[in-house]
């Protein structure tokens, strides 16, 4: 039955009651304020007795039973109620073997039964919000502790005042991130990563109380020390949910934003997110200022790494890129190894960079780091141009969103073959990581053009009256963050949701702060 108003509630109580109705208008007329008084009392107990009661206008005016109770009546009624929605409570396997074949398609396999929504500009990435329209005001809860298997892990949705037995309702905001590749590894990491600094920016740099990781549905309690700190600088404290704290029943989120793909933001937000990132992190590590010297000066870094893809010969390598330096002027170069650097350390060799030049590996990632227009050139070991798919060129997409000049890359031709003629493993294995070696000729004649195009731009800024806007010059986005609130008032406002349940919500609201 769809609910009333107060003013239609009470003409039908009128109609019903007609002999009553005559009495009270001679009533008064005729008796003292007092009377009256008593009268309008007696009113509003009959309208609460019939606005709780399942059959309407049984309950004689005048016939008041000792023993019966308004107040346990909404509270016999609210337990119902609360227990016919825990009924409804539906879990699912977070990950749905059923899109293996294909899991990052459409919805792909985690939380597979939501669809994805886009706010504000169709230009950011998709996600889930609860509560919300689309999940018709009902929180996520999620029973998920299972590290190994994501079909062992599982999510419902549920009505706040009706949570699944033994489960645990976290405040504020949760920030939950599923990603097809791991939140260790820089590159991944920073995929996983982009689309909630781009949320938090939107939404007035709202801050969340916890993240929630997840590898394909399993769940993980950790992020790499890189991704982290690039995190924290832009968007703030990072504190990883494990669940080890809230029992064993599952936990329900007063709000909480999910996010399930890489990459899906079009170029534009794209580069305003990575200068958010760029400028933050600067900020962050104290890097407020170009550093001292020519702006027509050419920095270049060698950003190497020990290990599977490194230079063969590092020795040769740095001096065919020396050797090029020199012939410019005003350029200098950086030799670093991004193992043994801190997050601040690669900031600041990286805010002083114009030409980075590196092995293809995560460490590239820290590109994202230099001013606009600075240039990468890349190398590869032998077979991966043949081998390696699309995955090869992840940097070029990456330099290509944050505004840099990606120089092209070199593929070792050298070196043993893998003897299979399958183009899938285990040939990638193979070739994924062996180490790269040099061709001087090409590595000369590569720098110096390089260096010249460098030059070329920097004397063009210079004379232009400076360097990139975002260091030193301007506050970054998001300066001071808050705590995200969504009044639930307006969450439930313009839901469809069935008569009863709706009938049924609003007298919880109604009644939950005085009877729970």
């Amino acid at each position: 039955m769809p609910p009333v108003s107060p003013k239609a509630s009470s003409t039908q109580r009128t109609s019903s009651f007609p002999a009553h109705s005559t009495n009270r208008s001679v009533c008064f007329l005729a008796t003292t304020f007092i009377t009256l008084v008593l009268l309008l009392f007696l009113l509003q107990i009959e309208t609460l007795k019939s606005s709780l009661s399942s059959s309407s206008f049984s309950w004689p005016f005048f016939q008041l039973h000792k023993d019966e109770s308004p107040c346990h009546d909404a509270a016999a009624e609210l337990n119902r109620t609360r227990s016919i929605l825990r009924d409804l409570v539906t879990f699912l396997p977070l990950k749905d073997v059923r899109v293996s074949e294909n899991p990052r398609s459409g919805r792909g396999w985690f939380m597979s039964s939501m669809n994805d929504t886009l706010e504000d500009d169709d230009d950011d990435a998709q996600h889930l919000y609860f509560p919300s329209q689309a999940s018709n005001g009902r929180l996520l809860c999620l029973s998920a502790r299972d590290v190994s298997d994501g079909t062992k892990n599982s999510y419902a949705l549920a009505w706040r005042e009706a949570l699944p037995r033994d489960a645990a309702l976290l405040p504020g905001l949760t920030f939950i991130s599923d990603t097809y590749y791991d939140h260790g590894n820089m590159w991944h990491g920073i995929s996983a990563i982009t689309p909630f600094v781009s949320w938090h920016q939107r939404k007035q740099c709202a801050a969340p109380d916890r993240w929630v990781l997840f590898h394909r549905g399993e769940l993980r309690t950790r992020m790499g020390g890189w991704v982290q700190a690039v995190a924290e600088a832009a968007i703030g404290e990072v504190r990883i949910e494990d669940f080890k704290e809230h029992g064993d029943g599952p936990s329900c989120f007063e709000q909480a934003v999910v996010f399930r793909h890489e990459w899906a933001m079009k170029k534009t937000r794209k580069r305003q997110v990575y200068d958010m990132i760029r400028c933050k992190a600067r900020s962050r590590c104290g890097v407020a200022a170009e550093a001292a010297g020519s702006k027509a000066a050419v920095r270049m870094t060698l950003l190497l790494r020990p290990g599977s893809r490194s230079f063969k010969n590092e020795s040769a390598v740095i001096r065919i890129f020396e050797r090029e330096c020199e012939k410019v002027d005003g350029c200098t170069v950086k030799v670093a190894w991004s193992n043994n650097m801190t997050f601040c350390d690669q900031v600041k060799l990286m805010s002083e960079t114009d030409v980075v030049a590196s092995p293809h590996g995560a460490q590239l990632a820290n590109l994202l780091l230099m001013d606009r227009n600075s240039s990468i050139m890349e190398f590869y070991p032998r077979g991966w141009r043949e081998r390696a798919g699309a995955g090869q060129y992840v940097f070029r997409w990456m330099a290509d969103g944050a505004r840099m000049q990606h120089k092209g890359s070199w593929w070792d031709p050298q070196g043993e073959e893998c003897q299979s003629t399958d183009k899938t493993p285990p040939c990638i294995p193979f070739y994924k990581n062996r180490q790269i070696g040099h061709d001087e000729v090409y590595f000369a004649g590569w720098a110096a053009k390089v260096l010249a195009d460098a030059k070329e731009h920097k004397l063009k800024e210079a004379s232009y009256g400076g360097r990139s806007p975002e260091v030193g010059s301007a506050p970054c986005p998001c300066k001071n963050t808050h705590k995200y609130q969504e009044s639930l008032i307006h969450v439930y406002g313009s839901m469809q949701i069935p008569e009863a349940p709706r009938a049924n919500i609003n007298k919880i609201h109604s009644m939950v702060s005085n009877i729970s």
